[in-house]
């Protein structure tokens, strides 16, 4: 409240005002835009899951000990969706990072910043009212984020290939140091004869 009396007294506080109502709806529409696209990824998995065989209406009936006992195929079936699940996401996250990478090259952690922003706000606006449900999603968001960082792939990726980079280039600088260190000693030599 101290923040907003004081930009109240500096900027009025009518437009103080109508810039909460914009970030507010700004926000909202943001949401609603975030749960349109998982809307549409869920129906594109519940698809894909129900091509397989597996009732993605009811999937805690399948964790079930009791289930997966009866029927040991239900829990193939189950650990082959887990795989395939990890194995879009990993391929969808690979894609989209090395995408980001591309277009942002050496600013890529402005990309991951605004990426983490974003979803902080999407995640602590979607659970505003219970904080206990957002622990989970915020401590994924995190999780992202840092295996985006210099703890990724692109980045280890990159160092290692610019680890090679570097050791040629050290290999041809000791090589040009043998040709430099000849040529003087055989200066050294003629002048000593002369």
């Amino acid at each position: 409240s101290g923040l907003y009396q004081g930009f109240s007294s500096v900027f009025g506080e009518e437009n103080v005002r109508a810039l909460q109502k914009f970030f507010s709806r700004l926000t909202e529409r943001f949401v609603n835009g975030v749960d349109v696209l998982m809307d549409t990824f869920w129906r594109i998995w519940t698809d894909l899951l129900d091509v397989l065989g597996i009732d993605a209406s009811n999937l805690t009936h399948y964790f079930s000990p009791a289930a997966i006992a009866n029927n040991p195929t239900r829990a193939l079936l189950l650990i082959g969706a887990i795989l395939l699940a990890y194995w879009f996401l990993s391929l969808f996250l690979g894609f989209f990072f090395y995408l980001l990478h591309m277009l942002f090259g050496r600013f890529f952690w402005i990309a991951r910043v605004a990426l983490f922003t974003l979803s902080c706000i999407y995640i602590l606006q979607k659970y505003e009212g219970d904080p206990e449900h957002a622990v989970l999603p915020l401590c994924f968001v995190v999780a992202v984020y840092f295996m985006t960082g210099p703890v990724g792939f692109y980045w280890r990726r990159n160092t290692n290939s610019s680890l090679e980079e570097k050791m040629d280039h050290l290999d041809s600088q000791i090589r040009l140091l043998n040709i430099r260190l000849a040529r003087v000693i055989e200066n050294l030599d003629r002048g000593s004869d002369q």
